[in-house]
């Protein structure tokens, strides 16, 4: 199945579950703390007259700002204005706590339960516990390769990497370098996503006729460790390097920190993912080459409508694409959607749609200075 149908089969699965969930009726609920990016200790919402309830499991707050400040609160607030009762926890990368919340919840009952995994071994040891006790599982963002996910809902992460490579190579040119050695700073080799950014990225690169002479992954996207592996890296290259495709904004600050110590930042264009305020800042003066906007309102969207269908006991009517767990082999059903790359004179595009606002990125007189030249307003 190609992927254009699959985006193709997401959007029109989301457009149907958004419309099917907004006719639904049902009391109020309020989130846990953590839906708003609060507590991380156990905590569940109710909703009145009870019912149906979803357990949603995040991962950490380290890799990426997203998942506390950004889905967490959707998430919470799309189950609340649907009257199903929630409960949202953060792992915090510790994976003995990523077990205890799974089987916190499936003592709860939840009728549905969505993750997004630490690691897929993990990830896949709670998925089957669920099936055992007949809870539908939605794998959110990442996919658990050689789990029983029911769904997954997610971006078209290879297309997400290509997204990346090809904004590297048109930084790259733009710098007068049609070739030479590029370095691949990648996520966490735990993480399926990561091994599917790598995919898109690394192909579009060597598409365009650079070379790959330094290629390290960071064990749980850690921003710290990114740091000294980059920095191990340019030290080994003598800092030859006309390019860094670092798989997310937060390994992009790592890597730019260590070229602004060898007064090389914004000569060296670096890529970066999540549009996050900070990398979102870094592209807008120039210290970073471009970033991926993901639009996670639709991507939480898309799951919570999936998760308010399943609890209240309907079984979503549209057609879903398809991903292959290569683990199992088995197509697990879908909702896939679209990247968008993000340059210095694109990043109002994301301001524009509520991700972020001026007030939070024009900070500086630079900053300020940026955002007049760009048009963020």
């Amino acid at each position: 199945m190609s992927k254009r149908y699959l985006a193709v089969a997401g959007a029109a699965a989301l457009s149907l579950l958004l419309a099917a969930c907004g006719s639904s009726s049902g009391g109020s609920t309020s989130s846990s703390p953590a839906a708003s990016g609060g507590s991380s200790s156990p905590a569940s919402s109710s909703a009145a007259g009870g019912g149906a309830k979803v357990g949603v499991i995040l991962p950490d707050t380290a890799s990426s700002a997203r998942w506390a400040n950004n889905d967490a609160p959707l998430l919470g607030d799309a189950f609340k204005a649907a009257g199903v009762a929630s409960d949202i926890q953060n792992a915090g990368g510790d994976k003995t706590k990523f077990a205890s919340l799974c089987d916190q919840m499936i003592g709860e009952g939840v009728a549905v339960l969505m993750i997004v995994n630490l690691d897929s071994d993990s990830g896949a040891a709670c998925e089957n516990k669920a099936a055992a006790q007949g809870i539908k599982t939605i794998d959110y963002d990442r996919l658990t390769l050689g789990g029983n996910a029911s769904y997954y809902v997610s971006f078209d992460n290879v297309a997400v990497g290509t997204a990346q490579g090809k904004g590297l190579v048109k930084c790259m040119q733009a710098n007068g370098k049609t070739s030479g050695p590029v370095a691949l700073l990648n996520g966490s080799p735990t993480d399926n996503n990561a091994t599917l950014f790598k995919q898109g990225y690394e192909a579009a690169i060597r598409a365009a006729g650079y070379s790959i002479v330094a290629d390290q992954s960071v064990p749980d996207w850690d921003n710290t460790k990114a740091g000294t592996i980059f920095e191990q890296m340019f030290t080994k290259a003598n800092g030859n390097f006309v390019g860094v495709d670092a798989a997310n904004d937060g390994l992009g600050g790592a890597v730019i920190a260590v070229l602004a110590k060898n007064k090389l930042a914004g000569k060296i264009p670096v890529t970066g993912q999540d549009a996050t305020d900070t990398g979102l800042q870094n592209v807008l003066l120039g210290t970073q080459c471009m970033t991926v906007y993901k639009a996670i309102k639709k991507e939480a969207d898309g799951a919570s409508a999936l998760a308010i269908s399943l609890a209240k006991g309907n079984a979503p009517t549209t057609q879903f694409g398809s991903v292959k767990d290569s683990k199992t082999g088995k197509d697990v059903p879908a909702l896939l959607l679209v990247p968008q790359a993000i340059f210095n004179d694109s990043v109002k595009d994301v301001v524009a749609d509520g991700f972020t606002t001026a007030a939070k990125l024009c900070t500086t007189a630079a900053l300020k200075a940026a955002c007049t030249k760009y048009g963020v307003a």
